[in-house]
C-alpha cells in the first residue's frame, strides 16, 4: 500500500446501484484521495442504468449498453468491486461488514445504498415457476426467456414498472394483459383523464386491460397458468409478472439496530443515527418521506458526497418534484397537485383529441399549484419553473393553458424560440430527469471538453442517454453554447439506435451486397444490437421482402401485432375482421355469409367502412380462425385492413348506372384491386376510381386515384385523407384500362422500392417531388414497363390469402382465450 493509500480512510459502500455509485462519482470529484473505497454489489454485474431495463426488455438495448460504470472504471479509480456477493451483516461495534461469501471488511465510513425490493403481495401461487418481478437484469432475462417459449403474459400493476414490463413483453411478441387495482393507469403521476388517454393509446397497441382488477389467485399447480380476479374472471398466461411497486430494503440496517421506519431514517446530511454510517437512495427515509424518483436521489448523492468529503454544511432538502416520462413513445409530465384541493382552486383544461394532446393546470391563489400534460410536454419545464418560483400567473390566466408562446404573446412579450427558451433557463434547471443532469453541467461539459454533437454530450454527461425525451433541449443547448461553431446534423438520419445507417443506404446495400436475411444485413452493416429492435426489424423485413420476392422468407416476428394476427386489435382486446369486397362490390351470397358469421359467433357490431366494405367488430381471439374459415367458404379473402399493404379500392357506379359517368369506374376498380391485393408496401395504400370529374369516390385524396374523363383516365398520386389532408398531384392522362393497370403497378413498385418504411405516398412525393415520379413512370416507357413487370413478379408470390392459410392449420394453442377487459 502506498503512502497516500495508508493515509486514506476506509469507505465501504453496500450496494452497487445508481444511488450509491452516483455518490461515489461525486465524491471522487470532490476528494479523489480521501478514501480507499470498496463496493459490495448483490448482482454479478457492474453498475447499470435501471431506468433503461425496459429498453433491454423491449430488445432496444443490451446489458453492455446500459452499464454506467464499467469494471475498467472501478480499476482506474482504485475502487475494489466485490460483485455478486451481498453484505449480510453489519457489526457497528467493530465497524465491520460481512458478505454472504464470508468476506469481512472494516470501515471508517459506511454508505448503505441497498435500494428497494419489489412489493410481493400475499397472492396464492405467487411462488410458482412462471412468475417473476421486474426489478433487475435477472428479471429481464427471465422474461425474455419466457417470451421465447410462451405466448401469453399477465402483468399485475399499472404503474410505471408495470407499463414498461407490459410494453417490453409486447415488443417481444407476447400477447399481453395488464391487471391494475385502480380505475386508471399511473394514478400517482396522472389525473384520470390523462390516465384514460394513456390506456386508450396502449389499447391500440394491443395490450388488454383489466382496471379495477383485484388479483385473487395465480392459477396452476406445477407452474403459473394464469390468474383469477376477485370478480371471477380468469386470464390464461404462460408468465405472470408482478410489478406493483417497491419497498425500501432496510433489512441490513434494521438487523444492525439502526433506526428504521418505512426506510432507513437519515438526517439532513444523509447520516443515520450512527455518525459513521450514511445512507442514500430508495432505502432511506428523510423527514418522513421515501423516494423512488431519480431527481431527489441525485440530490441526495450530491449532498452525501459533500458530507463524506468533509463539508458539514451540505444539507439535503427534498426538491420540488416533477415527473417527466416517455411511455411507449408517449410523453407525459406532471408536477404538484393533480387535482383541485377545494372549491377555491381552479382547474383549466385543454384537449386536442386528434393530436392526442391533453393539459390541465391547477391554480391556487393566482399561482400554479399543479400541472398534468399528455402527448405534448414541451412547455412542462416552463410551467414547473413557475410552480417552483410561485409566479403570479393571474395576468396570463386566460391564455396560460395554450402554452408559453401564446401566453407570452398575449401578454405583449416576445416568445423566445426554442433555443432561446432553453438558454434563458438558470444553470440549476434540470434538463435530463432520468439522469439528473442540469443545464449548467451540460454547458460546462460542452465548453470544457469541446463537445460538438449530441452523442458526445450523452457520453460525457448522460443527458438524454436514457429515454431521450430531452434530446431537443440538449441540442438547443449545443447550438446556444457553440454559437456559429455549431454544425447542424447533416446526412440521412439513422434508422434507429441499432445502426448509424439510414433507410436509403440500407436498401442500397441489400441489393449491392445481395443480402437476403435480417441477420445477414445486420452483420454486413455492423448493427450494434445483434437482434435489432422493434423499429428496424419490421423495416428490414419489408426491405428484404421487396428486394427478393419469392426468395426471402417473411419473418412474422418482425411484423407489428395486427399483421401477425391478420386482424385489427380493438380497445377491449377483441378483433376486427374485414373481408375484401372487390371495388366495393358484394353479392347476396357474401352478405348472407357475413350475416351468418355475425349471428353464429355473436359478433356485437357490423359496420360499413369508409372503404366500402363491411367490418365485423368484437371478434374474440379464439374465434378468428373459425370466422376466417366460414368467410373463406363463401369465397371471401382477407381485406388486409390491418397491414402496411393495399387496403381498399373505392369506386363509384360510373357509366354502368350513373347518368354522369363517362367510363366504367366500378369495373376499373375491380381490375385494379384484383391486380394489387396482397401487395406489401412501406405503409398502407388506398386507391379509388371515380367515373367522372365529380369525383364521388374521392380519388384525389388517395395514394393512387383514377378519374374517368371523356378521353380516358386521369391518374393522380400522393393523396392523403388523414389528419394531415393532402390532395393528389396529377401524374398523367392515359387512354385505356390496360394503361391504368400498367401505370398503377409501375407507380406502386417505384413507391415500394424507394420509400422509407412507414412513409406514406404523400410525404414520399413531397420528399422526392412529383417530377421524379413522372420521370420514372411517365417519361421512361421502358423503365415503366420494367417497374410494372417487377410489381407483377412480386404479386405472383404475395397473393396468398393469410386467412385461408391460418384457418386451414387452425391451432387452438395459437389463439389464447385471453378474456378482454369489461
Amino acid at each position: 500500500m502506498n503512502m497516500i493509500s495508508a493515509q486514506r480512510q476506509r469507505l465501504v459502500v453496500v450496494g452497487n446501484g445508481m444511488a450509491g455509485m452516483r455518490t461515489v462519482e461525486n465524491l471522487l470529484r470532490l476528494a479523489p484521495h480521501r478514501y480507499d473505497i470498496t463496493v459490495f454489489g448483490a448482482e454479478p454485474h457492474p453498475n447499470y442504468d435501471r431506468i433503461a431495463l425496459s429498453s433491454v426488455l423491449a430488445g432496444e438495448k443490451s446489458l453492455d449498453e446500459i452499464v454506467i460504470n464499467s469494471r475498467a472504471w472501478y480499476a482506474e479509480n482504485d475502487i475494489r468491486l466485490i460483485s455478486g456477493d451481498p453484505v449480510v451483516s453489519l457489526d457497528r461495534a467493530t465497524q465491520t461488514v460481512t458478505s454472504a461469501a464470508g468476506i469481512t471488511l472494516p470501515y471508517d465510513r459506511l454508505l448503505i445504498a441497498t435500494g428497494s425490493n419489489p412489493l410481493a403481495p400475499p397472492i396464492p401461487g405467487l411462488g410458482l415457476p412462471g412468475t417473476c418481478a421486474f426489478r433487475d437484469i435477472a428479471d429481464v432475462e427471465t422474461m425474455i426467456a419466457a417470451a421465447r417459449t410462451g405466448r401469453r403474459v399477465v402483468v399485475i400493476g399499472g404503474g410505471l414498472l408495470g407499463l414498461e414490463a407490459a410494453w417490453g413483453l409486447k415488443r417481444q411478441g407476447m400477447s399481453v394483459a395488464l391487471v391494475h387495482l385502480m380505475p386508471t393507469l399511473l394514478e400517482r403521476q396522472l389525473d384520470a383523464t390523462a390516465g384514460t388517454l394513456l390506456q386508450r393509446d396502449l389499447d391500440r397497441r394491443g395490450i388488454a386491460f383489466f382496471t379495477n382488477g383485484q388479483t385473487e389467485q395465480i392459477l396452476g399447480t406445477e407452474r403459473a397458468e394464469g390468474l383469477r380476479l376477485a370478480d371471477g374472471r380468469e386470464i390464461p398466461a404462460d408468465l405472470v409478472v408482478v410489478a406493483i411497486g417497491i419497498r425500501p430494503n432496510i433489512g441490513l440496517a434494521r438487523d444492525a439496530g439502526l433506526e428504521v421506519n418505512r426506510g432507513i431514517v437519515v438526517d439532513d446530511g444523509l447520516r443515520t443515527e450512527d455518525p459513521h454510517i450514511h445512507a442514500v437512495g430508495e432505502c432511506v427515509e428523510h423527514r418522513g418521506q421515501v423516494f423512488g424518483l431519480v431527481a431527489p436521489i441525485w440530490e441526495q448523492a450530491k449532498v452525501c458526497a459533500a458530507r463524506l468529503a468533509g463539508d458539514e454544511s451540505a444539507t439535503y432538502v427534498t426538491p420540488p418534484l416533477s415527473t417527466r416520462l416517455k411511455i411507449t413513445g408517449v410523453d407525459v409530465f406532471s408536477a404538484g397537485a393533480l387535482a383541485a384541493a377545494d372549491e377555491a382552486d381552479e382547474e383549466i383544461t385543454f384537449q386536442d383529441v386528434a393530436r392526442g394532446v391533453y393539459r390541465k393546470l391547477v391554480l391556487r391563489d393566482g399561482k400554479m399549484a399543479g400541472v398534468v400534460m399528455y402527448g405534448d410536454v414541451a412547455d412542462g419545464g416552463w410551467y414547473f419553473q413557475m410552480l417552483r418560483e410561485g409566479t403570479n400567473v393571474a395576468p396570463m390566466r386566460d391564455t396560460l393553458i395554450l402554452g408559453r408562446a401564446v401566453a407570452m404573446a398575449a401578454a405583449g412579450a416576445a416568445a423566445p424560440d426554442p433555443a432561446a427558451a432553453v438558454a434563458a433557463l438558470p444553470d440549476t434547471a434540470e434538463i435530463c430527469g432520468c439522469n439528473g443532469v442540469c443545464k449548467g453541467t451540460i454547458t460546462s461539459a460542452i465548453t470544457e471538453h469541446e463537445l460538438t454533437t449530441l452523442e458526445a454530450v450523452r457520453a460525457r454527461t448522460k443527458a438524454s442517454a436514457s429515454c431521450g425525451s430531452c434530446s431537443g433541449q440538449v441540442e438547443a443547448l449545443l447550438a446556444h453554447t457553440l454559437g456559429s461553431d455549431y454544425a447542424e446534423p447533416t446526412g440521412e438520419k439513422a434508422m434507429c439506435k441499432c445502426t448509424s445507417h439510414g433507410h436509403d443506404h440500407v436498401r442500397r446495400e441489400i441489393l449491392a451486397q445481395t443480402l437476403k436475411s435480417i441477420p445477414a444485413v445486420m452483420q454486413a452493416l455492423g448493427w450494434t444490437r445483434p437482434e435489432g429492435c422493434a423499429s428496424c426489424r419490421p423495416a428490414l423485413n419489408y426491405y428484404l421482402l421487396c428486394a427478393w420476392p419469392g426468395e426471402y422468407q417473411d419473418d412474422a416476428r418482425s411484423r407489428f401485432v395486427n399483421e401477425r394476427m391478420h386482424a385489427n386489435i380493438q380497445k377491449d382486446g377483441t378483433y376486427s375482421v374485414v373481408p375484401r369486397m372487390w371495388g366495393g362490390l358484394t353479392s347476396a351470397k357474401e352478405l348472407r355469409a357475413i350475416a351468418e358469421v355475425a349471428e353464429r359467433y355473436d359478433i356485437p357490431t357490423v359496420k360499413v367502412t369508409g372503404g366500402q366494405r363491411i367490418d365485423l367488430l368484437g371478434v374474440k381471439r379464439e374465434q378468428l380462425p373459425h370466422v376466417w374459415r366460414d368467410l373463406n367458404a363463401a369465397g371471401m379473402v382477407s381485406g388486409h385492413a390491418y397491414g402496411k399493404s393495399l387496403r381498399t379500392v373505392k369506386t363509384c357506379v360510373g357509366s354502368e348506372w350513373c347518368r354522369f359517368g363517362t367510363q366504367d369506374s366500378t369495373a376499373m376498380g375491380v381490375a385494379l384491386e384484383k391486380m394489387t391485393w396482397g401487395s406489401w408496401h412501406p405503409h398502407k395504400v388506398k386507391l379509388a376510381v371515380s367515373g367522372c370529374p365529380r369525383n364521388c369516390a374521392e380519388a384525389t385524396i388517395k395514394d393512387f386515384g383514377v378519374i374517368a374523363v371523356d378521353s380516358g383516365w386521369e391518374l393522380h398520386v400522393g393523396g392523403n385523407g388523414g389528419i394531415h389532408l393532402r390532395g393528389t398531384e396529377l401524374l398523367c392522362k392515359v387512354a385505356t384500362p390496360e394503361d391504368v393497370l400498367e401505370y398503377c403497378g409501375a407507380f406502386l413498385q417505384l413507391y415500394r422500392e424507394e420509400a422509407r418504411y412507414l412513409e406514406r405516398t404523400a410525404p414520399w412525393i413531397e420528399r422526392v417531388g412529383i417530377a421524379h415520379a413522372r420521370a420514372r413512370v411517365v417519361e421512361d416507357p421502358e423503365g415503366r414497363r420494367a417497374l410494372y413487370a417487377r410489381f407483377l413478379h412480386a404479386q405472383s408470390f404475395a397473393q396468398k390469402d393469410p386467412w385461408a392459410e391460418r384457418a386451414a392449420g387452425t391451432d387452438a394453442g395459437a389463439f389464447s382465450t385471453l378474456v378482454p377487459a369489461e
